[in-house]
């Protein structure tokens, strides 16, 4: 029994020595762990309440649009860009606030915007739909190359029939006929059969004539 309480010191005496040489590091490591996981809740919970934060943003700039005042969608727009910029709520206030400076003419603000959209959303069909508004208003300018700079962007092939019914637009306008003839075919075989938009770009494919 002596031997065996002899062999329990001996081993006790270890862990001491032991624990005097690492222990600071053991607690130092532990330490770190628990900040580390209370530094990740933390971050959890300033991710939910900034996300509350900025929804509430978010619908005071919905709220101004009922207004129909540019200036007071474009502030409430700003304020929610410049705090949460990196939401998901910023690059949609963007796209709303660029469809209200249309309306009001003021296509410099509005492309800012639209590009913005373009180069920050995270939601591809929020990325492309600000894409094809923006080829229509450079449209819109004549700066033709550039819309077609924007058409000729890769994109979902969801969205093909649109882009190539907008192509089709900017090519027409440019009297590239057999292009734009080419464009909205491709445009008619991408849109679902029992969508009324195949009629309208059937029409224009139509007013181009018959083919060479």
């Amino acid at each position: 029994m002596s031997t065996l309480d002899l062999q329990e010191q001996e081993q006790v005496d270890a862990l001491k020595s032991w624990w005097k040489d690492n222990g600071k590091w053991v607690i130092a490591a532990v330490v770190i762990a628990l900040l580390g996981f209370s530094g990740v809740q933390l971050w959890k919970n300033y991710k939910a309440q900034q996300a509350g934060e900025a929804a509430k943003l978010y619908a005071e700039v919905m709220k101004q649009t009922m207004s129909n005042d540019p200036k007071r969608v474009n502030d409430a727009v700003a304020a929610l860009v410049d705090k949460f910029g990196s939401s998901a709520y910023a690059p949609r206030a963007q796209f709303v606030a660029a469809q209200t400076n249309l309306l009001v003419k003021d296509t410099s603000k509005a492309k800012i915007q639209l590009q913005w959209v373009i180069e920050h959303a995270a939601e591809i069909n929020l990325q492309d739909a600000a894409r094809l508004k923006l080829a229509s208003v450079l449209l819109d300018e004549k700066k033709f190359d550039e819309a077609l700079t924007q058409l000729n962007s890769a994109h979902p092939e969801a969205f093909t029939g649109l882009y190539a019914d907008l192509k089709g637009d900017v090519l027409a306008a440019q009297g590239k006929t057999e292009e734009a003839r080419a464009a909205y075919k491709q445009a008619l075989e991408k849109i679902e059969a029992k969508s009324m938009y195949r009629n309208l770009v059937q029409l224009k494919l139509d007013g181009l004539g018959d083919a060479k």
